[in-house]
């Protein structure tokens, strides 16, 4: 039996079912038989043959997640949106995993050209993937757009993945339970999708940007899961959270605003509060490789879950919305022009 179908029962895949609009329809958090225990390292399986594919996975989070799938035998294709780095965190992984089978895709999310780029060269290097992961963003960024006019954030955290993932989906394995797992974070907590703020704000926010962009990515989540249930597809989509990790996420925004002060406080709670990229990966690890269903939801859950290693969560109750779900996805298709190819 595959890998993917004896992790994703076919009769029961999905936490999450196509419920009625402005309903929150959830299953159980933890089903009976289950295992409610934390994930760690030693519990990832073997991955040769599967071909997985990074977003951001130059630094932080995207990084460690592929070094540990490469580890396991999986050929990673790491995205990022400079050349000069991505060279860098391939050489940097092959000395630390010899036997590695990874390479380079240049992706910039906030370019719908990047992206359509992007998309047709994977096309062309392999026939299909077993797993994306949707793990790159931006946060806390002064006043920006992306290329094609979107406010930076919510252009680069929701749409280019939104994008992306709609342009590959033909190539994911859809017969023995490919896997859509997005990075989100526990600020989606706070969150609220404003349709008037979408593609720009009239006043920009930083923090009301990053929280509705990282609500977005959920929502995607949960309404593609539903979207894949209503096809022919075994595919799942999965969720997570990396908690507080020490990555360069918190640095960039201080830097681009010239702010040594705001750079000096990140670098503080980091040193006090953050765990290490290593561990905050491990969610996405476990979304990626683990015992999980379509629609759920890992992270970690000491001290308010911004540390520890990942397990099952439920998110807010904001992000299992299905009318505000299924509007985002609307929009996203009219601002993007990307609609997505569900196998019938």
């Amino acid at each position: 039996m595959p890998l993917w179908r004896s992790l994703t029962p076919l009769g029961h895949p999905s936490r999450i079912s196509p419920g009625v609009a402005g309903t929150v329809s959830v299953g159980c958090l933890r089903p009976g038989g289950r295992s409610t225990r934390v994930f760690t390292e030693n519990d990832i399986p073997r991955m040769d043959g599967k071909v997985v594919v990074v977003t951001g996975a130059n630094s932080g989070i995207g990084f460690e997640a592929s070094r540990m799938l490469a580890g396991r035998g999986a050929h990673v294709v790491m995205s990022c949106r400079d050349e000069g780095r991505m060279g860098a965190a391939l050489t940097s992984l092959r000395a630390m995993v010899p036997d590695a089978k990874v390479e380079g895709l240049v992706l910039d999310l906030a370019s719908l050209g990047s992206i359509e780029r992007a998309s047709n060269e994977l096309a062309n290097s392999h026939p299909h993937i077993d797993v994306l992961v949707n793990n790159a963003g931006v946060m806390a960024v002064p006043e920006r757009t992306t290329v094609d006019g979107f406010e930076l954030q919510f252009g680069t955290n929701h749409l280019g993945h939104f994008a992306f993932t709609g342009r590959i989906l033909p190539l994911l394995d859809h017969v023995n339970g490919g896997r859509v797992v997005t990075v989100s974070s526990l600020l989606h907590r706070q969150g609220r999708i404003d349709f008037g703020a979408i593609p720009r704000p009239g006043k920009y926010d930083q923090g009301r940007q990053y929280s509705m962009s990282k609500l977005a990515n959920l929502l995607f989540t949960y309404e593609l899961e539903r979207r894949f249930r209503k096809s022919s597809s075994t595919a799942i989509a999965i969720g997570c959270h990396p908690g507080y990790s020490s990555t360069n996420l918190q640095h960039v925004g201080p830097k681009m605003r010239g702010s040594p002060l705001q750079a000096l406080v990140m670098r503080a709670m980091n040193a006090l509060v953050a765990q290490p990229a290593a561990v905050g990966a491990l969610a996405t690890v476990m979304a990626a490789t683990g015992d999980v269903r379509g629609g759920d939801y890992v992270g970690g859950t000491r001290m308010n879950q911004l540390r520890g290693l990942p397990e099952l969560l439920r998110s807010s109750p904001a992000s299992y919305d299905h009318e505000t779900a299924e509007r985002l996805w609307g929009v996203s298709e009219t601002l993007t022009g990307v609609t997505y190819p569900f196998p019938s």
